[in-house]
């Protein structure tokens, strides 16, 4: 086996893994939720919503890697080069856009409240 054919394989198990992260994300957030509801627990559909949102951040990480690997290695040419900035583009602003709905915040002002004192936090 060739290197290319190498790293075209190991780009496409990586594609998997971040389809299968997807997907088992949905069926364990749909199985707590169910659980969470049977037990009348509170903020289900908050609580479903924050898990279904991480496991769709990992897969679409996974699958920028998968995409990285298999366009800068395999055909590195100026167009994949271009299409692939636009795909991470793209992926970069969904998961911004998740962890705006997951958190309440954006990605980069989680270290500002982190550095902030905990009696200033409980004051606002």
């Amino acid at each position: 086996m060739a290197f290319q054919e190498t790293i075209e394989a190991v780009g496409e198990v990586i594609d998997a893994l971040g389809v299968a992260a997807i997907v088992i994300g949905i069926v364990t957030a749909t199985i707590i939720a169910a659980w969470r509801l049977g037990t009348r627990q509170p903020e289900v559909y908050h609580q479903f919503r924050r898990y279904l949102g991480r496991s769709i951040l990992l897969g679409l990480e996974i699958l920028v890697a998968a995409d990285i690997i298999k366009t800068v290695a395999v055909t590195p040419t100026l167009d994949s080069v271009a299409v692939l900035a636009a795909i991470v583009v793209i992926r970069t602003f969904l998961s911004w856009s998740l962890e705006l709905e997951i958190s309440g915040r954006w990605p980069w002002q989680k270290w500002k409240d982190a550095e902030r004192p905990a009696a200033q936090a409980e004051a606002e």
